[in-house]
């Protein structure tokens, strides 16, 4: 299947590598935004200049030059890194694919830095017996333990060092090591993601049953099994307004909440600010409007979301009429907002297979029509169109944000105005009531004898 998203993956090289250029020229200019002097000859250009390809990528795509750079500053540093090989062939490519999600940009931090060392070690300071062992602190607060084989091998940790004093400056060495080091609260984030722990229930409970009538709760219902729906309807729990209270909306969660929802919602806000290109998205979401707590609320009782994030450029058509009515940013975004979980296969498949699908918002009665177009998902039509952009930008298992290139809007009613405004009006002809056939023949009679003046029927 063709799919169009190769441009995005082309920017993001692009940006990678101007971002790469720019700090390069900043240390060989001596200009580092930390106001330290670092020269052509520190160990962080020679990392980015050395065998080590791999792993200098890894430490752009984690956003971490600026902290090495002001590291580099106060002491010296040692960077045990592995071979590229260990990170091309032997990574298992799930958790490869885990560390360079956007969402998860907080534990590739996390397993860069577990590698990095406050402190200059050189190859004759490890332990010279088997038995014996150092423990040097990382700049990720962790601890590495230093120990040497019978053979005269050196371990950092579990790995090998293959190549002592690989890169050698003034402000840091680099040794490198047979394979990558992973922390334990790194595979524990993997492991949770894998298998969705973080986001199930601990202890589901039954939702309750709803009267269809009122809307309230009637009894308690039996036990339901591990992850069924909430009770109510997602209309139904959405907040009726600013000055009333929340709906109750009690769900898988239940009363303890054990879907924590405002940390994934906090979660995914942050992931739209790290991915780039999402920020006025993020801020109406943050600062000009309550949504965010409403959805982290929703995604606390159970229910599911796919929001569907116009990029900044979209963001940036919008003119001040339709941001300056009261409650427009909110409608904007409801209308964004999907009551399902979605995926970008899941609805390439959908509209692949039964050509327009129309999915529900939470803009009521609005649906959103999402329909292939071009290798990819094409929502709205006509000039409020807008492309599958950046798909999965965050998914996990409860909210997909899916990227878009255009603000969508639901389409204009075009009823035939007449048919709208106006009553279809009948016309009867004003005739008079017409009588009996028997009173008829007797006014004729009473006529002709001239007697009809005296019944006021015959009149």
């Amino acid at each position: 299947m063709a799919r169009v998203h190769s441009s995005s993956s082309v920017l993001f090289t692009v940006i990678l590598l101007i971002s790469s250029l720019q700090f390069r020229a900043a240390l060989q200019d001596g200009s580092g935004h930390s106001g330290q002097i670092v020269n052509s000859n520190s160990v962080l250009v020679a990392l980015l200049d050395s065998r080590y390809t791999e792993l200098a990528e890894l430490v752009e795509k984690a956003l971490l030059l600026q902290q090495l750079e002001n590291a580099v500053g106060h002491h010296n540093i040692t960077i045990f890194a592995p071979k590229n090989e260990a990170l091309e062939r032997d990574l298992d490519p799930e958790f490869k694919r885990f560390l360079l999600e956007p969402r998860n940009l907080r534990s590739l931090q996390t397993l860069l830095l577990h590698h990095i060392v406050p402190g200059r070690i050189q190859f004759h300071d490890w332990p010279q017996k088997s038995n014996d062992s150092t423990r040097h602190h990382t700049l990720c607060n962790d601890r590495l333990e230093l120990t040497s084989h019978d053979s005269g091998v050196k371990l950092v940790g579990s790995a090998a060092v293959v190549h002592p004093n690989s890169v050698d400056r003034p402000d840091g060495v680099i040794h490198g090591i047979e394979r990558l080091l992973v922390p334990r609260s790194v595979q524990q984030d993997f492991n949770n993601r894998r298998s969705l722990r973080s986001i199930s229930a601990v202890k589901p409970e039954g939702a309750p049953e709803v009267d269809p009538k009122t809307h309230r709760l009637k009894k308690p219902a039996p036990p339901s099994l591990p992850g069924s729906p909430p009770a109510l309807p997602i209309y139904d729990a959405m907040a009726p307004g600013p000055s009333l209270a929340p709906a109750p909306a009690p769900g898988p969660g239940g009363p303890h909440h054990h879907f924590d929802g405002m940390r994934q919602v906090k979660d995914f806000i942050q992931t739209l600010i790290q991915y780039g290109g999402y920020n006025e998205m993020a801020d109406i979401l943050v600062n000009l409007t309550s949504l965010a707590t409403e959805m982290g609320r929703l995604v606390s009782e159970g229910y599911v979301l796919t929001v569907l994030a116009p990029n900044d450029e979209a963001m940036a058509k919008l003119t001040t009429d339709q941001l300056s009515e009261p409650g427009a940013p909110e409608q904007i975004v409801y209308y964004h907002i999907i009551p399902e979980f979605q995926t970008e296969e899941s609805m390439y498949n959908a509209v692949r297979r039964f050509g327009k699908i129309r999915y529900d918002t939470l803009r009521l009665p609005h649906k959103v029509v999402a329909q292939e177009a071009d290798g990819s998902v094409k929502f709205g039509e006509g000039e409020t169109s807008a492309y599958l952009f950046d798909p999965d930008i965050y998914t996990d298992g409860r909210i997909s944000v899916q990227g878009i290139d255009g603000v969508l809007f639901p389409p204009e009613e075009t009823e035939d105005s007449d048919f709208r405004t106006q009553k279809k009006s009948i016309k009867v002809a004003a005739t008079k009531p017409r009588r009996g056939k028997l009173i008829e023949v007797a006014c004729r009679m009473l006529s002709a004898f001239g007697q009809d003046s005296r019944f006021t029927t015959c009149h």
